[in-house]
């Protein structure tokens, strides 16, 4: 149901310069499959042995011999184990903002007065893709929350609520210029609603849920949400 593999179709931040680094090594060009596979088991090997120990537990040593390596070798892929640590995390945090990024962009393209229409089914259906790619990933983001330092998952919240308020500012103006009366609500009070809101649709990993009931309960969380804010801003947001 869950592995510890790594696919390695994302390639953001670190991972491209240590692929820079390669090309050189091979004179150039693109990275050979040989490489390929050789970086894709480093991965795999490092994501069992960081789940198991933790990352200040984990020894790079033990990784590289597991991965049938010499240590020189590694180095020509990953430079430090930070690297190394952040290239199982990084990639799937930024492809995460791009399915908000795009749900968010597709909702801002409506007029006005669809959006308040079709706000319940676009942030349902966001959540959904959202929550089936944790999933799919779900080993490279329990790393993230039980494994890594809390920054690095205190940035991702930080960075998901800066969008969602964005959002909702956004939304607020487009229903003003159009002749629609809804409140302004203060930044604090924004920001502590979101935070909440997606510190709670993580705890699907902290309390280890399957993916069935993960769905479920941040669907009801939506809608728990969605009745706020109805009741913040004065508007019906239909089913």
């Amino acid at each position: 149901m869950r592995t510890a593999g790594v696919d390695i179709e994302y390639a953001f931040g670190t991972y491209s310069s240590q692929k820079r680094c390669i090309f050189d090594d091979i004179g150039g060009g693109s990275m050979t499959e040989k490489a390929e596979n050789t970086r894709q088991n480093i991965l795999n090997t490092a994501l069992k042995h960081f789940l198991e120990y933790g990352f200040a537990g984990a020894s790079l040593r033990s990784i590289v011999k597991d991965a049938g390596l010499t240590t020189g070798a590694f180095y020509k892929y990953y430079p430090t184990k930070e690297a190394l640590f952040d290239a199982l995390i990084d990639p799937y945090v930024e492809e995460l903002y791009g399915i908000y990024d795009s749900v968010l962009e597709e909702f801002q393209s409506l007029p006005p007065e669809k959006q308040t229409e079709n706000m319940a089914s676009a942030s349902g259906n966001g959540m959904d893709q959202m929550v089936n790619y944790v999933y799919d990933h779900y080993d490279n983001f329990k790393l993230l929350l039980r494994c890594s330092d809390n920054e690095k998952y205190g940035d991702m919240i930080h960075n998901l609520v800066d969008r969602e308020m964005r959002s909702s500012e956004q939304y607020v103006e487009e229903m003003h210029r159009a002749g629609i009366d809804i409140p302004d609500i203060s930044d604090s009070l924004c920001h502590m609603i979101y935070s909440g809101f997606f510190s709670a649709i993580f705890q699907i990993i902290e309390h280890d849920m399957d993916r069935e009931t993960a769905i479920e309960n941040v669907g009801k969380l939506k809608k728990f949400y969605t009745g706020g804010w109805e009741r913040i801003w004065k508007v019906k947001f239909p089913e």
